[in-house]
């Protein structure tokens, strides 16, 4: 039975016709002073001749909904562009690719209104174990590296013929069914797969050039990761920079109206922009300082 899964798998992979997807669940502690509290999502490992993709299966939902509901909009010509926050937006933002044979590595993130596509310049370096263990139907072996400022275990398995894994890690002879670091805040661990037939190219949503929407739309600004560190820290110190000078750069289209509507923790609704901006940026630093666990430390220095 092994043998005729693996040739399914590779027979796949030669055709260039199917995706090879894994389901990972990912647990994991968003606050380091609060460790009681673990999160989980379901993220995805889609696999094909040409590489791969990681990312959450939630934000993959909403984000498609969302962006059928704006294409709608721009098609009706109205002039008018609301987009509303949906129930199961994900955890997880981010994503991560990976370009086949050579593995070259991708970050997709956000940072405020701007999305960034950051080039990964480290390589997950392996010392396999002669440890082993059975997880799930799956006979792995362990190994161990040390990867942006955190220090990880994988177990991987021969069975499947892919030396790829979730997040950006790869480069072990079969597929890491587990990934976890050291202190037990990040877990990810296959749970399933499925194969089905490889998606055309998403049309990316056009939007007009006054308008931007986090996540939706527009490219990605390519930069590396000591120019995103600087991002990252000037976003922090402050957030909603972006956003005034997006309004105080259009302030003078009289094309162009801005809406601010915002409800406080207790239901009071904002409207004037210097409100709204200041609730933002309360908000974000609460969240930010909630949320001082992140997955690759080394990145938020």
């Amino acid at each position: 039975m092994k043998i005729k899964i693996l040739f399914f798998l590779l027979l796949g992979i030669a055709a260039g016709a199917q995706t090879n997807r894994f389901f990972y669940e990912y647990k994991f502690i968003p606050d380091s002073n609060n460790k009681e509290e673990v999160k989980k999502e379901m993220m995805l490992l889609d696999i094909n001749k040409k590489g791969s993709a990681y990312y959450s299966r939630d934000k993959f939902v909403a984000d498609s909904t969302s962006r059928a509901e704006l294409e709608k909009q721009i098609k009706s010509g109205s002039g008018s562009i609301s987009v509303n926050r949906r129930d199961k937006p994900g955890q997880v933002s981010y994503k991560v690719t990976k370009d086949y044979p050579d593995f070259k590595t991708y970050l997709f993130t956000s940072v405020s209104t701007d999305q960034y596509k950051i080039k990964e310049d480290q390589k997950p370096e392996w010392k396999i174990l002669p440890d082993k263990q059975k997880i799930g139907e799956y006979n792995t072996q362990k190994a161990i590296t040390s990867y942006g400022g955190r220090e990880w275990t994988a177990w991987f398995t021969s069975e499947i013929p892919f030396q790829d894994g979730p997040y950006k890690f790869y480069g072990l002879p079969g597929l890491i069914v587990k990934m976890e670091d050291a202190t037990g805040s990040h877990i990810m661990t296959l749970i399933g797969n499925k194969t089905l037939e490889s998606p055309s190219p998403e049309n990316e949503t056009q939007l007009p050039d006054n308008v931007r929407i986090l996540g939706i739309g527009g490219k990605e600004l390519e930069i590396t990761k000591d120019q995103y560190k600087k991002v990252w820290k000037s976003y922090v110190n402050d957030p909603t920079k972006n956003m005034r000078e997006m309004m105080m750069r259009n302030g003078g289209d009289s094309n162009t109206k801005f809406a601010f509507k915002m409800k406080t923790a207790d239901g009071k609704e904002l409207s004037d922009p210097n409100q709204v901006f200041k609730e933002m940026e309360k908000r974000t630093k609460e969240t930010l300082q909630k949320n001082n666990n992140p997955i690759e430390p080394d990145m938020t220095k």
